[in-house]
């Protein structure tokens, strides 16, 4: 944007004689010439120092009271995230315009500052300046969720009362907005549609887009089919909607009358097929599609670490990097993210690898990421070690390690890390408590997970939910507080749910304790089809000795029809996750394996007897 031979920064021009160059005119390059362009782009810079260096400049060329320079400099500090500087800016003209006002509330709505931004319109409408038709948009930028309803009905008002409905673009991002605010805002943007005299294609796609993202299909298909003319958004919105519904027997039927296909189209279906599990037929559509975008790459790559597909994964990746797509933000994290899920960490381990490589820059985002996928992949070292160098940390990032090294068995390291994030003065949320209680769940500090309990209601104001209440109840039930656990669930503000009690049902069974008569009823109510509940309680019934209550128990589950699947291990060799589970025959090497383990139980067995013979 702003060209390097120009020097412009480094003060006034000096006069020097042009050195002929032999077949070549002398050629006078004219700094205020390119002053003037550099001037013209001033409004996109987001380097603060050419910014900072240029706003020098026009102190000096006295053009600082122009409010068209001033709404170019409001608009490159907001940029780069200087809203200190914008507001020093716009403070120097004791009557800004309407313009000068817009940029400053646009300002702020880009730097997620709503309420400042509407601290300046009502500051606008007392100072008696009139508003237009950017004012309002900028506006519902700063507008999402149910809370900010009554500020879009009151924009609304606004638009209506001063006849702005004229410009399309007003009423059109109405109905976004209305989207954004949650079911409540639904009925608001259908009613508006329904009274616009004037439509465009934005308008159509506007509403169809949000009655499939909030799944009225059914509707959204209605007004698809009545467009009077469509583009490939508004087919990709529609392809979108029952992508989401997991339909995809409705998306492909859709998909195939499509007119015309673009990247965005393969790539819907691409996810859809992999979010319903359907690999193979995802793997089909990304080979066929014409044009691979970054995209449906990470889509696929996703899709297969997901499933624990490593090898397929690792291919896939190379493959892409061969194909010289060059990897983003989107690709990092949502790459990284599928194999914190689902352990991949050789495939984790080559993202990291291409981020060094292509000197991709590490973000918050990025490195929050790489964090949780080592976390998660137990790697809690490397975890904790990039942690430790991110030059900036936000409360994700000490949610991410608190959590990883909680779950890990690093109850101590995470308390302290706990106590470091609070020295830091980064203010715990309830996430943050989660994990604290996880870790002295994990390291059995009882009164201790009582005491932070305590001090997120009274030092922080964050009101326990079910999960907090949960964790204190497996805090309690392995500490063999019993007891104290089931008074627990009993002064619960809310209905414990079958994961609450499920976790004290464990509990019993882990320490002997078969007054469980309550705990089986109210388990019954809430979850009546969950085999490991039934199966718990009749271990603990059969290690009390009471034959009859355990055959009861297993009479009432085939009386129910409930079988308890299989349990699934995993492991990971060569970048290829294997199961197993009991009697399972399906691997291509099981009579190895299951000699294997016949040796190991013969082994154990022989062991077993000698210990028992010189004990005698």
């Amino acid at each position: 944007m702003f060209q390097q031979r120009s020097n412009l920064f480094t003060g006034p021009p000096r006069m020097s004689t042009p050195v002929s160059v032999a077949g070549r005119p002398p050629r006078w390059v004219s700094r205020r010439r390119i002053f003037e362009q550099n001037l013209s782009e001033l409004h996109k810079c987001r380097n603060l120092a050419h910014v900072k260096k240029f706003f020098a400049q026009i102190l000096k060329s006295d053009r600082h009271l122009d409010p068209q320079m001033a709404a170019k400099l409001v608009s490159a500090f907001s940029l780069c995230h200087q809203m200190g500087l914008a507001v020093k800016v716009f403070a120097q003209f004791d009557e800004p315009n309407t313009h000068l006002y817009n940029m400053l509330i646009r300002a702020y709505v880009k730097n997620s500052q709503a309420s400042k931004a509407f601290e300046t319109f009502w500051r606008m409408q007392i100072n008696g300046v009139p508003a237009d038709n950017f004012t309002y948009p900028f506006l519902l930028k700063g507008c999402s969720g149910e809370s900010c309803l009554h500020l879009v009905q009151m924009i609304h008002t606004h638009v209506e009362k001063f006849g702005f409905f004229a410009d399309i673009f007003v009423p059109n991002s109405l109905i976004d907005t209305y989207y954004k605010c949650g079911q409540l805002g639904i009925s608001a943007a259908k009613k508006l549609f329904s009274v616009m005299e004037e439509r465009d294609t934005v308008s159509w796609n506007t509403m169809i887009s949000g009655l499939a993202r909030y799944g009225e299909l059914a509707e959204a298909r209605r007004l698809f089919d009545e467009m009077p003319m469509r583009d490939t958004i508004s087919w990709n919105a529609i392809l979108d909607g029952y992508v989401k519904a997991g339909d995809m027997n409705a998306a492909f039927q859709l998909f195939e009358k499509m007119p015309e296909r673009n990247v965005v189209s393969w790539s819907t279906m691409v996810s859809g097929y992999t979010k319903v599990g359907e690999i193979d037929m995802a793997r089909m559509m990304f080979e066929m599609m014409p044009v691979k975008s970054v995209v449906p790459w990470t889509i696929i790559i996703s899709g297969y670490a997901q499933k624990g597909l490593a090898k397929e994964a690792i291919m896939l990746y190379d493959q892409m990097e061969e194909a010289g797509v060059i990897i983003d933000y989107g690709t990092v994290i949502s790459i990284l993210a599928a194999c914190a899920e689902s352990g991949l960490l050789g495939l984790g381990q080559k993202v990291c690898t291409s981020i060094q490589r292509t000197g991709l820059k590490c973000t918050t985002s990025v490195l929050n990421a790489l964090i949780d996928m080592y976390a998660k992949c137990g790697r809690s070292d490397e975890a904790l070690r990039i942690f430790n160098r991110m030059p900036e940390k936000d409360a994700v990032s000490w949610n991410i390690i608190i959590h990883g090294l909680a779950a890990h068995g690093y109850a101590g390291k995470a308390l302290e890390l706990f106590d470091r994030m609070k020295q830091d003065n980064f203010e715990p949320d309830e996430v943050t408590f989660i994990g604290v209680l996880c870790a002295c769940t994990h390291g059995g500090f009882v009164d201790r997970g009582l005491d932070y309990f305590l001090e997120m209601q009274k030092a922080y104001g964050i009101v326990p939910k079910i999960e907090h209440y949960g964790c204190l109840v497996d805090l309690l039930g392995r500490g063999g507080r019993l007891k104290e656990a089931l008074d627990l669930i009993h002064s619960m503000p809310m209905e414990p749910n079958a994961i609450i009690w499920g976790t004290l049902l464990g509990a019993c069974r882990v320490h002997d304790d078969s007054n469980t008569t309550e705990v089986l009823g109210r388990l019954i109510v809430l979850d009546n089809y969950d085999s490991g509940n039934f199966s718990t309680l009749s271990n603990i019934c059969s290690a009390a000795r009471d034959w009859d209550s355990a055959a009861s128990v297993r009479l009432q589950m085939r009386s129910s029809g409930i079988q308890k699947p299989s349990g699934v291990s995993s492991i990971d060799v060569d970048d290829e996750v294997h199961e197993f589970t009991a009697f399972d025959m399906s691997h291509t090497e099981s009579n190895d394996i299951y000699k294997i383990v016949d040796t190991i139980r013969m082994d154990l067995g022989e062991t077993l007897l000698g210990h028992g013979s010189r004990h005698q």
